[in-house]
């Protein structure tokens, strides 16, 4: 399972490189959402998948699962959102301004 985890944070992370090199602002948020789904799932997988009794101290349970990858995943999903959000607020303001989401126009080249 951890095979397929890996596998597929390096699919989102190869994609997620893919569109940050684009030129359309969307295409380039699309990216770093990618990027932080990959790293959620590069931080579970590190985490071990293991299976066991919730963290609770019992005299019964011998084995117990760590919490604290899903912890960190759970926080990273709520700055992910609040940066995502902001980003597509900046690329709706910016496009409305200028005309065009084209990365290369906006710092003034000439796009042909």
């Amino acid at each position: 399972m951890e095979i397929i985890m890996a596998v597929l944070a390096g699919i989102l992370f190869t994609t997620a490189v893919y569109n940050l090199l684009q030129k359309q602002m969307l295409r380039i948020i699309i990216g770093t959402a990618l990027l932080s789904h990959g790293a959620h799932l590069f931080i579970l997988t590190m985490g071990e998948l293991k299976r066991g009794a919730p963290p609770i101290l019992s005299e019964e349970v011998e084995q117990y699962t760590d919490p604290l990858p899903q912890a960190l995943i759970l926080t990273s999903i709520v700055i992910s959102f609040g940066i995502t959000s902001l980003l597509l607020v900046l690329a709706y303001r910016a496009s409305k301004k200028n005309g065009t989401d084209n990365m290369e126009q906006l710092r003034g080249n000439e796009y042909e």
